[in-house]
């Protein structure tokens, strides 16, 4: 079963970045200096931010599906974060080295299943998951914390890059 694993555009969150402190804090947002790594991974191009790095703590609404699982939580968006990560068959390092929370919903936003899974041993689960035909797509959560990590599609076969 191949999968597309896809990050957040970077578009609606680049005005934040010129922002005062105060001014994100009434947006209920945290301006953050990296100090370790890994620990910040970054949303949009799904890496973990270097050390120095700014990076802004936001909540996201990652499932907004007008259901009971409609759901947000914490990210972090890196500072000159460009290209939103979008691969297919390829799980970015920044879910490998982390204990996930995976997802399964219907295309109406109802979820199906879920499971937790060591970063590394991702893909089975994956494919577990896609084995239930009403499965439409998987959000990947960060299981420890809960922050969302990312969304991963059935690709069909033309669909491959």
């Amino acid at each position: 079963m191949d999968f597309r694993i896809t990050g957040l555009s970077p578009e609606p969150f680049r005005p934040f970045f010129a922002l005062s402190d105060a001014e994100l804090m009434a947006f209920g947002m945290r301006r953050q200096v990296v100090d370790q790594k890994p620990g910040f991974p970054d949303r949009i191009e799904m890496v973990e931010a270097e050390l120095g790095e700014t990076v802004l703590l936001l909540n996201h609404v990652c499932q907004p599906a007008r259901t009971p699982y409609r759901a947000s939580h914490a990210i972090y968006v890196r500072e000159g974060a460009t290209q939103a990560y979008d691969a297919v068959n390829q799980v970015p390092e920044s879910m490998r080295l982390r204990l996930l929370s995976l997802r399964a919903y219907a295309a109406d936003g109802m979820m199906l299943d879920a499971e937790v899974v060591d970063g590394v041993a991702v893909e089975t689960v994956i494919a577990q998951l896609f084995g239930h035909p009403d499965v439409s797509y998987i959000h990947v959560h960060n299981a420890k914390r809960g922050c969302y990590a990312g969304r991963i599609d059935r690709v069909a076969p033309c669909d491959e890059r």
